[in-house]
This record gives structure tokens, sequence and C-alpha cells, in this order.
């Protein structure tokens, strides 16, 4: 008899993407449901994932504390009836405040917890929870802020990327022009909507360019009107089902550090450009796009240096190309085994232990 498994994830895409890639894992050997919040809905494909929606506030104003206490529990409540009706025999959270009814409910039923930590610094609710959970999925031994006493509840995957990720093959290089992918992710990036175009535009004066840019649907007309006037190749989008037919063509990607992005770069040998979100929590942008930079298969750019830095750091890219080529070699490296079905393997081994 197949096992019920509830995934609880929601807020931003960083949580939900990963949410889905364990969905798939599972799916084909357990019955699984999605719990997210209003926020993560937004990211799920909800035609294809089975889910419930139970839509836990943030409680970052204190002055709502009480009401937001009263809602917890009305949440818990909810969640311990949802648990129990669907016959939820594990739970796996992604992290996130949003998460914090659901694990509450299951501690109640007594139910086997798993938790996943898709950054490279233990997220704040998944270390209040630590001590409650079976295992923990984790990317690197190296996580930031995670006590060495519950180190042994580890256990390490390569970073999950959707399956037909793997099965992309990438065009060849040998192409006219450099296509740059510049991309926000799901928390999008206004730094790249301002004057990073005029950067582009003084580079595609010595290297033919292909600049492939997602930015805000209202900017969308203005940006491809800049870079035509200044005779720049380019595809512009706000969001774009075919994704994977843009990151397959890719040579370069200025990115943010969100890790299901990196993970996707990496797995498909894309090297790049990281401007990690200075205000992401606990800084674990830039402890996601340092854990590549310490295995030399990226660049980090501070935000607050990115516009001084920026075409300097592209100039030297695409002035020499051997530090480029040495980076892609490493993300190769890096993937060695990297399969979907290693790391489906291990999921499937660790969740059906006693």
């Amino acid at each position: 008899m197949r096992e019920n498994v509830l995934i609880t994830t929601g807020g931003s895409g960083g949580h939900v993407i990963p949410a889905m890639i364990l969905y798939d894992h599972l799916s084909n050997y357990t019955d699984v449901t999605i719990s997210t919040d209003k926020r993560g809905s937004r990211f799920l494909d909800k035609d294809n994932y089975n889910y419930s929606l139970i839509d836990t506030p943030r409680l970052k104003n204190i002055l709502f504390l009480p009401i937001n206490l009263i809602l917890i529990l009305y949440l818990t409540l909810k969640s311990y009836f949802l648990l129990k009706n669907k016959k939820i025999g594990k739970l796996i959270s992604t992290g996130g405040y949003m998460s914090l009814p659901l694990i509450l409910a299951a501690k109640m039923l007594n139910l086997k917890i798993y938790l996943l930590e898709p950054n490279m610094v233990l997220g704040r609710a998944n270390k209040f929870f630590l001590k409650s959970c079976r295992k923990i999925f984790c990317y690197t031994e190296q996580v930031k802020n995670f006590p060495e006493n519950l180190k042994r509840k580890m256990v390490i995957i390569k970073p999950l990327v959707r399956e037909n990720i793997y099965k992309l093959n990438q065009f060849s290089n040998k192409r006219d022009k450099i296509n740059i992918l510049i991309v926000g992710g799901s928390q999008g990036a206004s730094i790249f909507d301002k004057n990073l175009k005029n950067s582009i535009v003084n580079i595609s004066k010595k290297f033919p360019l292909n600049i492939i840019q997602q930015t805000n649907y209202k900017n969308i007309t203005q940006l491809k009107d800049f870079y035509y006037k200044h005779n720049v190749e380019n595809i512009i989008f706000s969001f774009d089902k075919n994704f994977d037919n843009i990151i397959k063509k890719t040579d370069l990607c200025l990115t943010r550090a969100g890790a299901s992005t990196l993970a996707e770069l990496s797995v498909l040998n894309i090297p790049f450009i990281a401007v990690p979100l200075p205000t992401s929590i606990d800084n674990h942008q830039f402890e996601n796009a340092n854990f590549y930079k310490n295995y030399d298969c990226c660049w980090i750019i501070e935000e607050k240096f990115f516009e001084e830095k920026i075409e300097e750091v592209l100039n030297e890219i695409l002035i020499d190309k051997s530090d480029y080529l040495k980076k892609k070699e490493n993300l190769k490296k890096l993937n060695y085994q990297n399969t979907w079905n290693n790391v489906n393997q291990k999921i499937l081994k660790t969740i059906n232990e006693n």
C-alpha cells in the first residue's frame, strides 16, 4: 500500500521549487500532497500538483502578535485535521515560517518529520524543528549555523534540480554571438533593470552579444526598444513557461543567488556571475554563491559594487576566455555522477528507513 506524504512549503520560489522537485521524486512511489500559503501558490504549478492551502501569516509585526498567535493556533488545528483526514504518515518541510502549523500538527500526531535545507545557511524554522526531525536533507556538510551535536541527522544530496534539466543538451558554444542570460529569480532584481543596460551596450561594441533578460512586464517594451536602438540583439521576457529553451542556449548567466537557480546553472555547466541579494535572511544568498566560488565555478559581485564592477568583470571574461573555460570545467567536475536517479535513490532510501 502506498504511503501518504505531505510536503509543506510556501513563501517564495526558493521554497516552492524544491518542494515540487521533491514531489516529482516521490510521486511514483507514494501519494503526495503539497501544502503552501497564498504567496507560495503563485510559484506552484497547480495543474500538475495535488495541493492544499494553509495560509500562515508572517510574524514580523509585533503589534499583531496576539492575533497571529490565535491564527497560528487555528491553522495548527486545521493542519491537524488535514494530516489526519489524508492519513499522512510522513511530513517533509522545505523550511520557512509557513511550515510552523503543519510541523506542530505533525508532532501532535507523532508523524515522521523530515526537513530540507536548500541554502548554505540553516534556516530559522529548520533550526527550530531540527530536534524533532528524523533527517534533514542538505547539499553540503558545511551548512552555516548548524549545531554540531545534530549533524548526525544530515543526509547530503546533490542540489535538487528538475528532472528535465538533466535531459537538456546545451547548444554548441561555437556560435557567432555570446548569449548572456540576465535573471533575477522569483524575487526579481530591479538592479539589473537600471544601469546594466548601458554597460551591455558598451561591451556590445567590442563583442557580439545576444542578451536574454528577465524583467518586470511593465519594463519589457522600454528595454527592448533601448537594446534595438543600440543594435544589441535581445530577448526580453517577464515569465516564460519555456524557460528551459532559454537556459540551454546560455553561455554566461548574471543572476541573484537563489539555491534553485544556481543548482540548475551548475548542472548545465553554465558559469555565472552572482549578485547575492544583500537583504536575504542570514545573508544566505551570499553563502549559496560562495559554495560555488570555493570550487572556482563562478564570480561574485556584491550589490553595493555592482554598477562600478560589472562592466569590468564582463570585459575580463570576454577578453580572455581561459578563466571562463576553467570554471566550466570545474562545474563538470562538481556534477560528476549527479543524476536524477542517484538523487532519487538517496531520498527514497532515507525516508523509507525505519
